[in-house]
């Protein structure tokens, strides 16, 4: 029987790597030394906002070695940071009453930062920038011109 890669998904805030939960007991129960993820973490997104949420996808090998794909933080995260709230509504889909705006110009921009992700590279700009729109009206964000 041969040895799988596993697979490990963390959302963690960037710069912000500690060998602490989240990132200590996932890796720690690989046998990864979580401190050594950290390190390589932090110096990566050592270029964006110090907390930003970063989805990170860890490949562990056999003889616990690892290599990591960053990705970029989440659609609903990067929404809120640019209509300025904090969360979402209560009523997801539910426009009589937004919680906050967004201009297509923001919508773009996301859509532009989502193309970076491996997933998304081979996906038209429109087809992106229509999926950020779903995600806004269900966290009842309105777009505007």
């Amino acid at each position: 029987m041969s040895a799988r890669n596993t697979i490990v998904k963390l959302i963690v805030g960037a710069g912000q790597a500690a060998p602490s939960p989240p990132v200590g007991p996932a890796l720690g129960s690989k046998g990864v030394k979580a401190i050594d993820f950290c390190k390589e973490f932090n110096a990566r997104t050592g270029n964006l906002n110090p907390g930003t949420p970063c989805p990170v996808l860890i490949t562990i090998k056999p003889d616990r070695t690892f290599a990591f794909e960053l990705k970029s933080p989440p659609t609903g995260w990067l929404l809120m940071q640019a209509a300025g709230i904090k969360q979402g509504s209560g009523n997801a889909g539910k426009m009589n009453a937004p919680v906050g705006e967004v201009s297509v110009k923001h919508i773009y921009e996301i859509a532009k930062i989502k193309k970076t992700d491996e997933r998304h590279k081979n996906l038209e700009l429109e087809g992106i920038c229509k999926s950020v729109c779903g995600v806004a009206q269900s966290m009842g964000i309105k777009v505007v011109l």
